[in-house]
């Protein structure tokens, strides 16, 4: 039998590699987690039920700006046209976003509408 020389010890596997690959993953999935909890708006559709009575309550969003029944209004002047057009905060506001509107500026319209108290806001494709 013929011998090349003592048997070397085997070697353990390095395990540094690994353990720094996991630790960058943990850290990229806590980095790209949302933290704290949705905010919901209540929004009913249209086809959802419920009746509408009174004076038409179309608010359009558009690219260009906000038009309350087809006249062009400023975010302030909105609630105060509402108002004139609603008996109570209960009554029904509909709410239709054009072409092209930014769903951002859509969430801050409606959450005005809330804030002044209008509880009914239907969205409209």
């Amino acid at each position: 039998m013929i011998r090349f020389g003592p048997d070397r010890p085997r070697r353990r596997p390095n395990l540094t590699p690994m353990i720094d690959v996991v630790f960058l993953l943990l850290v990229f999935f806590m980095l790209a987690s949302r933290f704290g909890t949705d905010r919901a708006l209540p929004v009913a559709t249209a086809g959802t039920g419920g009746s509408y009575s009174g004076p038409p309550r179309l608010v359009e969003l558009a690219p260009a700006g906000l038009r309350l029944n087809g006249v062009t209004v400023t975010p302030d002047a909105l609630v105060a046209g509402l108002e004139r057009l609603t008996e109570s905060g209960s009554d029904v506001i509909v709410l239709r976003a054009r072409d092209g509107a930014d769903l951002q500026a859509l969430v801050a319209v409606m959450d005005r509408l809330s804030a002044a108290g209008f509880s009914r806001l239907v969205l409209v494709p």
